[in-house]
């Protein structure tokens, strides 16, 4: 075999490659930049991997803390029981959902109740004010 009639691959422009999987390709078509003799730093190159490796990190850990938490708030069993409170209607689709989260992760050790009570109790909690503020907008004493 000749290895001149190999043909020859020419360099590949990692930003170029980087700013077409950032940005897409314009409606124009693509447009090749001149060619420039950029000076790579390796050890800057180094300094913003570890620094994304970081980033990665830092949202895989928030997301196993926000499961923690979930379960720490929502599913824990309530104080009071069903027959204590009132009757309430909700649509097949939601009650559907509400069983699946309380026997996948719930365990089946909660009922609905309790976990539509922990719901409630939580957003009264982040949204108090909000909801007192709206509503002393909305009927102002006179």
């Amino acid at each position: 075999m000749n290895h001149e009639n190999k043909k020859q691959i020419p360099p590949i422009d990692e930003d170029l490659m980087m700013s077409i999987m950032a940005n897409g390709v314009k409606k124009e078509g693509l447009k090749i930049p001149p060619e420039t003799n950029v000076q790579v730093d390796k050890k800057e190159i180094s300094k913003q991997m570890n620094q994304d490796r970081k980033v990665v990190k830092d949202k895989v850990q928030k997301n196993r803390n926000v499961e923690v938490n979930y379960e720490s708030i929502f599913l824990i069993k309530s104080d009071t029981n069903a027959r204590d409170g009132k009757t309430v209607y909700i649509r097949p689709a939601f009650h559907e959902k509400l069983t699946r989260i309380i026997q996948v992760i719930g365990e089946d050790k909660i009922s609905i109740y309790a976990y539509l009570d922990n719901l409630l109790a939580h957003h009264f909690d982040e949204f108090g004010e909000e909801i007192t503020k709206s509503y002393n907008d909305k009927y102002k004493p006179i």
